[in-house]
């Protein structure tokens, strides 16, 4: 029978048990796409990932949701990476270290940063899409809210730095937390839009002393109902955020998945001109929670 070595483990955190799992499967590349979806299923996190061998990169990657194949994901990346290192796949000396990983985004950039007592792991996201803006009207009451709950003078808009998410900002954490979605009303909303990552509710405060933001990123069985820490979704916000002066420094910290037990948070920083906004890093802490071997 046929067999891959696998790891899973939390990203975004130092603590095991929280922040956001994913599965790594190595040497994944005789496995077909559909093989791919149904362990991912199997696995039914957030994400999978697995890691091929590519002819561009140091590495070639696929990311799955348990219901289908996405182009790019954050916590997957630093995930993968931390995995990576655990089995010597990766292995450098010194202090840093810079990851090559093929995505079907591109070429995206990872540097690996040993400090005293963890080591962080900082993704490059490609520059930011502003795309389409939705009115308060239509999406505020699918996700359980009032259209007077959105941020006043800012919009609700697709935003894409390598998977196009729907930024929310809504105006107290309060209001976030009341936040519930219609899955019948969203999978019309999303059906007739131009993002498919999910909608990104956020609140320019953060729920400890060290946090600036803190999110709820929601979403659809067979996906996970809510997602505890997501990376790719920060990049789009840190985007918005820069880009439309709701903040002040071009650097900050994100936070996650704390209401859901599962705390997590992210370094953040944005390079570039708020209207010439050049990439997005978005990096945090890894913690390994199994490994074994998957018999399929």
């Amino acid at each position: 029978m046929p067999h891959y070595s696998m790891m899973q483990v939390d990203a975004f955190t130092k603590q095991a048990l929280s922040g956001n799992p994913c599965a790594i499967v190595f040497d994944a590349d005789d496995l077909s796409a559909q093989q791919m979806q149904s362990i991912a299923l199997e696995m039914n996190l957030s994400e999978t990932a697995f890691v091929l061998k590519s002819t561009i990169a140091d590495f070639r990657v696929r990311y799955f949701t348990p219901a289908s194949e996405i182009p790019f994901a954050g916590h997957p990346t630093v995930a993968t990476i931390h995995a990576l290192m655990e089995t010597n796949k990766i292995a450098f000396e010194g202090r840093s270290h810079t990851v090559h990983l093929e995505m079907k985004v591109g070429i995206i950039p990872v540097d690996i940063v040993r400090q005293e007592n963890s080591t962080l792991i900082m993704m490059t996201q490609n520059p930011p899409q502003f795309l389409a803006k939705y009115s308060a009207e239509d999406v505020m009451p699918v996700m359980g809210l009032t259209p007077e709950d959105a941020l006043e003078g800012y919009p609700i808009q697709t935003v894409s730095t390598g998977t196009p998410h729907l930024m929310i900002p809504v105006k107290t954490l309060a209001t976030l937390k009341h936040a519930v979605l219609n899955h019948t009303d969203y999978r019309t909303l999303r059906d007739n839009s131009d993002f498919f990552g999910g909608p990104h509710l956020f609140c320019i405060a953060g729920v400890t002393e060290a946090g600036d933001t803190f999110a709820r990123h929601l979403g659809l069985p067979p996906d996970t109902h809510e997602d505890p820490f997501t990376g790719s979704s920060t990049g789009s916000m840190a985007s918005y955020l820069w880009h439309y002066r709701l903040l002040e420094k071009p650097h900050f910290i994100a936070e996650q998945g704390h209401w859901m037990n599962r705390p997590g948070s992210a370094q953040v920083e944005i390079i570039g001109e708020r209207d010439q906004i050049e990439a997005v890093r978005v990096g945090g802490e890894a913690v390994t929670v199994l490994s074994g071997t998957l018999y399929i």
